[in-house]
C-alpha cells in the first residue's frame, strides 16, 4: 500500500520522535500554559493568555530548546545507551549522528530567531539555556552531584521564562518550584542507579558509581524528607484549593517509593521507581487546574527580564 521509501521516511520520523522524546515535550508545554493560567496570571482570562503571541513564542522556543537538548544528549550518550537502553538505541540509530547534529544546530538557530521578536533579553536567556543544555550533556552529567543538580535546574528553567514574561514572583510559586526541583533531582539520582552499568563502563562518575548505591539511596531519602518543607507550605500556609489533595497523595506515594527504594537492587526495580516518580510529576501538571486564584494573596513581584 505504501512505497518502501515512504515507510522508511515514517520509520525515521518515529526514530527522531524517540530521540527528542516528544512525549515529554508536550507535557512541559502544557505545564507552562497551565502555570500561566492558574498560577502566574490568574487575574487574566484563559483566552487572553492563550492568544498571547509572546507567551506562545516562549513556550515554542522552550519546547524546541528541550528537543535540541535531547538530541545533543543522545549524541553524547550513544555508547552508554548501548548498555543501558539497547532497544531504544536500535530505534534511534535509524537517524545518523551527522543528521542529528544538523537538526540540532538548525533547531537552535530557529529558537534564537523566534525569540528575537520578543526582546534581546529573551535572546540572551534562551542562548544561555541552549549553552547550558550542551555543556551539561558534554561535561557536567559525567560528574556526581553537580550533574544531577544541573539536570534538575535545566528541567525547571523553562518555567522561569514564563515567570519573567508575566513579571510576577509569588512565594507560592517558589514553593511549587522547590517541590518540583526536588522531585526531578530525586528522579535523576534514581536514573543513575538505573544506568549504573553503562555509566561505569563509560567512566561517568555519578553518585552511584563514585560512592555506591547505598550512599545514593541515602541522599535520595534525605531529599525526599526535605521535600516535606515545600509540601507543608503548599498545604498549610497557602490556599492551593483542591490541589492539596495531590500533595497529600504524592507524599504517601513518596513514602511507598522510599520503602521500595531500599528493597531495590536490580535495574527492573529502579525502572519501576523511575516510572512512579514520572507519574507523580506528570499528575502534578494536570492537578494545577485545581488551584484557587486566591493562592496569590501572599505574593510579591520581581522585575521582568523582558
Amino acid at each position: 500500500m505504501f512505497s518502501r521509501k515512504f515507510k522508511l521516511l515514517l520509520t525515521k520520523i518515529f526514530s527522531f520522535f524517540s530521540v527528542v522524546r516528544g512525549y515529554n515535550i508536550w507535557v512541559i508545554a502544557l505545564a507552562q500554559y497551565l502555570s500561566a493560567i492558574f498560577i502566574l496570571a490568574p487575574e487574566e482570562s484563559a483566552l487572553h493568555i492563550l492568544m498571547d503571541w509572546r507567551l506562545f513564542l516562549i513556550v515554542l522556543a522552550s519546547s524546541l530548546s528541550i528537543a535540541s537538548g535531547y538530541i545533543i544528549n543522545n549524541f553524547y550518550d550513544a555508547k552508554k545507551d548501548l548498555i543501558n537502553r539497547p532497544k531504544k538505541v536500535m530505534i534511534d540509530r535509524l537517524v545518523s549522528q551527522s543528521t542529528k547534529l544538523k537538526v540540532y544546530f538548525t533547531v537552535n538557530f530557529i529558537v534564537v530567531f523566534l525569540v528575537s521578536f520578543i526582546s534581546w533579553r529573551a535572546v540572551l536567556f534562551f542562548s544561555g539555556y541552549i549553552f547550558l543544555l550542551w555543556f551539561y550533556s558534554h561535561k557536567l552529567k559525567r560528574y556526581p552531584i553537580i550533574g544531577n543538580l544541573t539536570a534538575a535546574f535545566l528541567a525547571v528553567l523553562p518555567f522561569f521564562g514564563v515567570l519573567m514574561h508575566f513579571k510576577n514572583f509569588y512565594y507560592v510559586i517558589f514553593a511549587h518550584a522547590t517541590f518540583l526541583f526536588l522531585l526531578i533531582l530525586i528522579r535523576e539520582l534514581v536514573k543513575d542507579l538505573e544506568n549504573i552499568e553503562g555509566d561505569l563502563a563509560n567512566n561517568y562518575q555519578t553518585v552511584s558509581v563514585r560512592f555506591g548505591e547505598s550512599v545514593a539511596k541515602s541522599i535520595i531519602t534525605v531529599l525526599t524528607i526535605i521535600s516535606v518543607i515545600p509540601v507543608y507550605f503548599l498545604t498549610e500556609v497557602y490556599n492551593v484549593g483542591y490541589m492539596e489533595i495531590y500533595f497529600y497523595i504524592s507524599y504517601l506515594l513518596l513514602i511507598f517509593f522510599l520503602i521500595q527504594l531500599w528493597k531495590a537492587n536490580q535495574k527492573a526495580a529502579y525502572l519501576k521507581l523511575h516510572f512512579l516518580l514520572k507519574v507523580i510529576i506528570v499528575s502534578g501538571v494536570f492537578c494545577i487546574v485545581l488551584i484557587k486564584p486566591s493562592v496569590l494573596v501572599h505574593g510579591k513581584k520581581l522585575l521582568s527580564i523582558y
